[in-house]
């Protein structure tokens, strides 16, 4: 789809996402909605991936000489719950500090497997919904994905990048080398050129292993970018413990 532009929604329950949504659809603008209501609503449909949230593309109208010569382009409307959007976040990162995609079904497959287990807990305990695996037990679902995350560190790994946002805000350039067994180690450094040597050692020293360099031109540059890509990294690992802790309850009552 070539859109000229995207909006993305983020809302505290699936109610009011739905509410503000049929809302929008009522508005009185020129700009046309292609889809049909359902038609990208992967809250009733979710994604065998896990992806959970909706999607309206709208086909550009508006009556100005400046405005017309991108009549008929296309925007994208993404409407999403908090957890969804931690959920989604957390896929980002992971394609950003492993080589695996799993928002694109790419890598290791486990990786994907894992996220959307991870999904189906949240949309059970957080919005009394299902994702891509309701026909799971809620004891067989905990097992599957505790067993994933034991091969794969993940939520380890996630948990790890606290320390690395701490460290990193006290420099420039921070090198992050994640390590197989989820352990995570950071270099910090106010040189760029020292940062870019120390990595194409550690890359030619450590061929395995996933390492990735962080730079900005200033602190403060690092610093929002640690927050802004991380921060709801951490909201998963937050919501999917308290969802995990909350179907163990229910398991043993």
């Amino acid at each position: 789809m070539d859109d000229i532009a995207g909006c993305r929604l983020i809302f505290e329950s699936i109610e009011d996402l739905y509410r503000f949504r049929k809302q929008f659809h009522k508005a009185r603008f020129k700009h046309k909605r292609k889809n049909e209501i359902d038609k990208y609503d992967y809250i009733k449909s979710p994604k065998n991936t896990g992806y959970r949230g909706i999607h309206d593309v709208y086909s550009y109208d508006v009556n100005s000489k400046n405005g017309d010569k991108y009549k008929g382009l296309l925007i994208e409307i993404q409407y999403r719950t908090l957890v969804q959007h931690a959920w989604a976040t957390a896929v980002e990162v992971i394609g950003f500090i492993t080589e695996n995609q799993p928002k694109f079904q790419q890598g290791d497959r486990r990786y994907l497997k894992c996220m959307s287990l991870a999904s189906e807990i949240l949309a059970r305990v957080y919005e009394d919904n299902t994702g891509p695996h309701p026909d799971l037990s809620n004891d067989d679902l905990i097992n599957k994905f505790d067993n994933l995350d034991n091969e794969l560190n993940l939520i380890r790994t996630l948990t790890g990048l606290n320390t690395a946002e701490t460290e990193a805000s006290r420099n420039r350039n921070t090198i992050l080398v994640f390590k197989p067994n989820g352990d995570l180690e950071v270099f910090s450094y106010r040189d760029s050129t020292e940062a870019l040597d120390d990595l194409f050692r550690l890359e030619n020293e450590n061929p395995e292993l996933d390492i990735v360099l962080v730079k900005a031109d200033t602190s403060e540059e690092i610093r929002m970018a640690f927050k802004n890509y991380f921060s709801d990294a951490k909201d998963f690992v937050r919501l999917l413990t308290q969802a995990k802790r909350e179907i163990h309850k229910s398991i043993n009552q």
